[in-house]
């Protein structure tokens, strides 16, 4: 059984005061989670996450996997597969502050941003408002789709 570690949560009582309750909060709670994306081809990962995207190398297994660097001491791992991804959903997102300013310097990099129209979230140059927040998506080489957001508010 793994550890579990208490919390408190703030909730609204119907009288209109807030109480703290103490929850479990699972463990799962406390770390960063790394995404694990699959690569036809390394050499074209490592050109397109490090050359293009400019994401560190932090570990190279020969003709495995490559770990990359990403931010706040995260970790994008990419693995080596003879079928790649077949999905067309996003697979990873950045967080960021600024969407324009994101998208600007990816296309700065030479990274293609993807237009999109209904019944997909249609994109304005490039970016869709998603209600709760804006996005723009791009694609690596094994057709993993990956999408710079910023939250709203």
């Amino acid at each position: 059984m793994s550890p579990v570690v208490k919390g408190f949560r703030d909730f609204t009582l119907r009288s209109g005061r807030h109480a703290p309750l103490e929850i479990d909060v699972g463990v799962l709670n406390e770390y960063p989670v790394f995404p694990i994306l699959l690569s036809k081809d390394l050499e074209a990962t490592r050109s397109f996450y490090g050359d293009l995207l400019g994401l560190d190398v932090a570990r190279e297994d020969p003709d495995d996997r490559i770990v990359f660097r990403t931010g706040a001491g995260t970790q994008l791992v990419v693995t080596k597969s003879t079928v790649g991804t077949k999905d067309t959903q996003t697979q990873m997102a950045w967080r960021v502050a600024d969407i324009h300013a994101a998208v600007a310097e990816l296309r700065g990099r030479g990274v293609r941003i993807e237009e999109y129209e209904a019944p997909d979230p249609v994109t304005t140059d490039g970016i869709a408002d998603m209600g709760h927040s804006w996005a723009a998506w791009f694609i690596d080489p094994s057709g993993n789709v990956l999408a710079v957001v910023q939250p709203k508010g």
